[in-house]
């Protein structure tokens, strides 16, 4: 890989401002000044040691995948102006070239997977993969048990003209129910109580396809290779 393009990637700086930065002696490779951004760097044995302005740079030379517990309070993105954002949980060099693959609203806790892979993420939220996800609900009405056909039916959203795809509804007492969907629509889960004459009071996302949630709330870890492939069958 070029240095300078490694650079633009790593510090999230343009190439003509890393230039200048090399011709002014700021770089090293394995404790040497280089300044030509044409410089060739190998990660094919030992990955070579790059500093700018004294600070090594770790090298992230492969997709990262992660999975996260998140809390209520916080938004699924790298950035936001009224609330802190899930990137306040990651410890990692460049977090903020990581993303959601499938955002939760700021009042909703559980699952979300993040990566830096638009492909991966890509065939866990695109509707044409049918991506199954879980979440455990609670609602502010009893629940009724004639919920489970018109759901498994299709619900007809506010200012949609399309039915949801079959979601399957599993209730476990009065305000508890399990609900699996294989589309993700804006604030859907919520919707589709509010159009059977519901409200959603808490939501918590437990599974994306077979990835279940098994870390506390506020903790990450990252995805096992089966966990990421089980996405790419």
């Amino acid at each position: 890989m070029r240095l300078d393009k490694f650079l633009a990637h790593h510090l999230g700086i343009s190439r003509n401002i890393i230039g200048k930065e090399l011709r002014a002696g700021k770089v090293t490779v394995d404790g040497n000044i280089v300044k030509s951004g044409a410089y060739q760097l190998s990660f094919d044995e030992q990955s070579p040691i790059v500093n700018y302005a004294g600070n090594e740079i770790a090298a992230i030379t492969a997709p990262r995948y992660f999975m996260l517990n998140k809390p209520q309070g916080y938004v699924c993105a790298t950035d936001d102006p009224t609330y802190p954002t899930i990137l306040y949980f990651i410890d990692e060099p460049m977090a903020d070239r990581l993303h959601a693959a499938g955002r939760l609203d700021v009042d909703t806790t559980g699952l979300v997977l993040l990566t830096d892979d638009g492909n991966w993420s890509h065939r866990i939220t695109s509707p044409k993969y049918y991506c199954e996800k879980v979440y455990h609900v609670t609602v502010e009405q009893p629940l009724t048990h004639d919920l489970i056909a018109i759901f498994e039916k299709g619900i007809l959203l506010r200012n949609e003209k399309n039915l949801t795809k079959p979601a399957k509804l599993v209730i476990i007492d009065d305000h508890h129910a399990e609900l699996t969907l294989s589309e993700g629509r804006y604030h859907q889960v919520k919707r589709m109580f509010a159009a059977v004459g519901n409200h959603v009071v808490a939501l918590h996302r437990a599974q994306i396809g077979e990835v279940k949630l098994d870390i506390p709330e506020g903790e990450y870890r990252p995805l096992t290779d089966a966990e990421v492939n089980a996405f790419l069958a």
